[in-house]
């Protein structure tokens, strides 16, 4: 496995409960600011297997990409709110990985 894919599958698995990123977040946060497909094979590929919280991904413009699962379902059932226009308030609920380093 690659240094890129195993920083993707780490900072995904610390996304705390009712937060979320974006891909092209978590990209930039494994050290490929361009490499937001790359982060969606990883959670295709590798979701299952490394019991990632793919739910948590969304998409930059607070969107839900990925609809063929509940991931709607999902957040909510973490405390995340949805504005009416279906989108993620990323100002309440984005998830930045030093935030959790610095406590």
């Amino acid at each position: 496995m690659n240094l890129f894919t195993e920083r993707v599958i780490q900072i995904i698995t610390g996304i705390p409960p009712g937060h979320v990123m974006s891909y092209g977040q978590v990209a930039a946060a494994a050290g490929s600011p361009r490499g937001a497909r790359q982060v969606v094979r990883v959670l295709h590929s590798m979701s299952e297997n490394y019991e990632l919280p793919w739910h948590r991904i969304i998409n930059a413009q607070g969107e839900i990409s990925y609809t063929a699962k509940d991931q709607r379902g999902l957040l909510e059932a973490e405390g995340i709110v949805f504005k009416d226009n279906g989108k993620v308030d990323f100002a309440k609920y984005r998830w930045f990985p030093l935030d959790a380093e610095e406590g």
